[in-house]
């Protein structure tokens, strides 16, 4: 009877793992992904009692509303609130369409591409972070601590016109194809920039109005992505260069559409959280894209185990 030499496990193995087993991603990564919505849930919460629920945050809120009105931003003649103007999309009276046009857009995808599941979870995304939108702005009041106007005790959190683009972005991401998702993601970046900060620029809402609408939709494609891998696959190659021009993108449209000529203040206050309305979008979707392809890495490891597995079986 031949003697064999024992195989040698490759170097990137453990040796205290038996062979044909698999190493699949690190408890620290896997507790991290698994974490990702309820931490922007628990975001979202810090924000509505850090700026709705203290004096303090309700003073600095205050503050960024002067009294010249909507007029002085720069956006103003595109926000729908002049006569006869065009509003960009979803401001103003275009805030519905927009989401039914999004939403028979998304699920035009899915026929075509015939990827119902990811269709129905990229559709869900959308009804559920409109729906948890106006849920918790029934829920969530607004208590007057400061003794403010009339106008600013208004319930504004979290912002239903923000919460249009960043359900339809993330929406879209979660049914567009590995190829196109980076560019799906830079657009729809700088989209919501833009709608963020030109909501605050002409006073509808507050800088947490926004953050608050799209730590709700990043909650809801970290959901999606939990439950259905298959969301957050892998994107395709893409230029190296493109998160970059994305993010300088996103941070220009957010310095124009938060700028006003009455306040340079008021003006990077609103475009700073406008840009970070971007950048939350962005993490979310790196996040997801990461763990897509950690389970891609886990299945091809646990295939090559099951082969050698056979191969050093005696019954061949």
């Amino acid at each position: 009877m031949t003697q064999h030499d024992p195989p040698t496990p490759p170097a990137h193995q453990d040796p205290d793992r038996l062979p044909g087993t698999t190493t699949g991603p690190g408890p620290a990564r896997r507790v991290r992904l698994r974490l990702a919505a309820p931490l922007c849930l628990a975001g979202f919460l810090a924000v509505y009692l850090l700026a709705v629920c203290t004096p303090l945050g309700q003073r600095a809120e205050n503050a960024l509303f002067g009294e010249n009105g909507a007029e002085p931003a720069w956006i103003y003649d595109w926000s729908g609130a002049s006569y006869r103007s065009s509003a960009l999309p979803p401001l103003e009276h275009t805030a519905l369409p927009t989401l039914l046009v999004g939403l028979a857009v998304i699920a035009a995808i899915a026929v075509v591409r015939r990827c119902w599941w990811q269709g129905c979870a990229a559709i869900g995304i959308v009804v559920a972070t409109i729906g948890s939108k106006e849920l918790t702005r029934t829920v969530l009041p607004r208590p007057d601590l400061v003794d403010a106007h009339v106008s600013l005790i208004e319930a504004s959190f979290p912002s239903g016109h923000v919460a249009v683009p960043a359900g339809l972005v993330l929406g879209a991401v979660a049914i567009a194809s590995p190829r196109t998702r980076p560019y799906v993601t830079a657009a729809g970046m700088l989209w919501l920039a833009v709608t963020a900060g030109a909501v605050q620029a002409t006073y509808h809402h507050r800088p947490s109005d926004v953050l608050g609408s799209t730590l709700l939709a990043c909650a809801c494609y970290g959901l999606a992505a939990r439950f259905l891998p298959s969301v957050a696959a892998p994107a395709a190659r893409h230029p190296r260069a493109l998160p970059a021009v994305a993010l300088a993108l996103s941070a220009a449209g957010a310095l124009v559409a938060g700028a006003r000529d009455d306040s340079v203040t008021q003006s990077l206050v609103f475009a700073a959280a406008a840009f970070l309305c971007a950048v939350l979008c962005w993490f979310t979707v790196k996040q997801g894209q990461g763990q897509g392809q950690e389970q891609e890495q886990g299945e091809s490891e646990g295939r090559q185990g099951r082969a050698g597995c056979r191969a050093r079986s005696p019954l061949g």
